[in-house]
């Protein structure tokens, strides 16, 4: 009896701590960790895609302001101008990408190393595991298209020596996004099945869909968006404009095929992407025109993500998207002479909190699953059918059917339909253009910084536009744990 009290004694764990041994042990446990898992997504959207993947392009640039200069690894981003050694750079804003990739990795490693233990509902259990799946699935295609090579960890790391693995190869990451989205395809719901915001069998479709055209096989693409467009689960939105949500409504609506959850208010759980993209400085009354809250206050330091001209000249004439999509205001205290900014105006929306927003971030629209369907037949010389699905879109923008050369057509499409929805550089990347579009585009400005929202006299640094790669350096923080960078 004594030895039998000893060993059930040494087996007890202090209630006031959890850990992964005292904690996954029921369903609300697992579904809590998976909401844990999607939490990442939010700073990433907020705070990090659209530096990585839509200032880096030709779509958006930052406002020069001479007056405050704290902004230089913004600016570094846009002006392809990271400092490097070695495969590796300092900039915090590559290094914060990174980490919330671990994140949600991390965090489903947990889960999915843990779940089969533990007996419950098979169909809640299969969400949960097909949430987990895509979610790392997302998280390595992101890694995946920003550096090319990164650690694969698919347990989760227990020890100092299992947190440095070596770098894999860009064909390695990619068989492993493939195996966790054809599984979450296997164990998500459909949409009408499933509850709002998180991910569906659509969901994983498209996400997979997307990995298929990265690596150009066409056909796969195609069996998988038929799926979606065929669930009857989705339709386009009849105005472009209410395809985005508000700050407390129209989320998750007939288009939205994934998209990242927020929510206006104190609980931490808010966004405020909206006031990032700003032209600045802007004073509290100019920007009380554009949120509507009851308490603005003024933005000082440097607009980081204004539209650019070539943007603005993208659109066709009577595209309905161009003034849902791109605003302008005037600001007294501009440094740039010209004074009338272009906004990102697709996801200005009223609200009741100063810096603090409810507007849901798209992640994948209908719209997207119709223009990738379109992309996919085309490549594989089925035109008439693909004109089809482009002309959908095109038709939605009150736009006549396309003209000329298909490819370019769907690919200029993409760019409007799509603008300032972080989708612009990894299509120039994947379509083989980011150098040369790139290129072109840091001459332009060079050659009228004015045009480009610098000051008369002001222009771009001496090594702007100097290193035009595909790929990001790693992480030297990152670097400093490992011995594999």
């Amino acid at each position: 009896m004594m030895s039998t009290s000893c060993d059930n004694f040494l087996e007890i764990y202090p209630e006031t701590s959890l850990s992964s041994e005292t904690f996954f042990k029921t369903q609300a446990d697992f579904e809590q960790a998976v909401n844990a898992a999607y939490a990442p997504l939010r700073s990433i959207v907020n705070d990090r895609a659209w530096l990585l993947a839509e200032l880096r392009s030709d779509n958006t640039y930052f406002g020069r302001n001479p007056a405050f200069g704290a902004t230089e690894q913004i600016e570094d981003i846009a002006d392809f101008a990271l400092p490097e050694s070695g495969g590796i750079t300092s900039n915090t804003h590559v290094l914060n990408q990174y980490r919330l990739d671990y994140q949600i990795i991390s965090r489903t490693n947990q889960i999915l190393s843990t779940i089969d233990e533990v007996d419950f509902n098979a169909e809640a259990k299969n969400n949960i595991k097909g949430q987990a799946h895509f979610l790392r699935a997302y998280a390595y295609f992101e890694l995946v298209r920003y550096f090319g090579k990164a650690p694969l960890h698919l347990t989760p790391v227990t020890d100092r020596a299992g947190a440095a693995l070596p770098l894999a190869s860009e064909e390695e990451l990619y068989a492993q996004i493939i195996k966790d989205a054809e599984q979450a395809v296997q164990l998500l719901p459909l949409k009408s099945k499933q509850q709002l915001g998180r991910a569906t069998s659509g969901a994983a479709r498209t996400l997979l869909a997307n990995v298929h055209i990265n690596l150009k096989n066409w056909a796969a693409a195609e069996t998988l968006l038929r799926e979606v467009v065929e669930s009857n689960e989705y339709a386009l939105v009849e105005n472009y404009n209410n395809v985005f949500s508000t700050s407390t409504g129209n989320k998750n609506n007939i288009e939205s095929v994934f998209e990242v959850q927020f929510m206006e208010g104190p609980a931490g759980l808010n966004g405020t992407f909206m006031y990032l993209f700003m032209p600045r400085p802007m004073t509290a009354v100019e920007l009380q025109t554009l949120s509507g809250t009851s308490n603005p206050q003024p933005l000082d330091e440097e607009g980081d993500h204004v539209p650019t001209p070539d943007i603005i000249a993208a659109y066709e004439e009577g595209d309905t998207r161009k003034d849902a999509s791109i605003g302008y205001i005037a600001l007294e205290n501009a440094p740039w002479e010209e004074g009338v900014y272009p906004y990102v105006k697709k996801f200005v929306r009223p609200h009741s909190l100063h810096n603090n927003h409810g507007m849901n971030w798209p992640i994948y629209r209908y719209a997207e699953v119709l223009l990738f369907l379109a992309e996919v037949l085309n490549e594989q010389g089925k035109d008439g059918e693909a004109a089809q699905y482009l002309n959908m879109v095109r038709e939605r923008a009150g736009l006549d059917p396309a003209e000329g050369d298909l490819r370019e057509a769907i690919f200029k499409e993409r760019r409007v339909e799509l603008a300032f929805e972080n989708k612009r550089w990894f299509d120039l990347v994947r379509t083989g253009r980011a150098i040369e579009v790139m290129t072109a585009f840091g001459e332009r400005v060079k050659a009228d910084p004015y045009a480009y929202y610098y000051p008369k006299g002001r222009t771009p640094r001496p090594h702007a536009f100097s290193d035009i790669r595909e790929f990001y350096p790693l992480p030297a923080d990152e670097a400093a744990l490992s011995p594999h960078f």
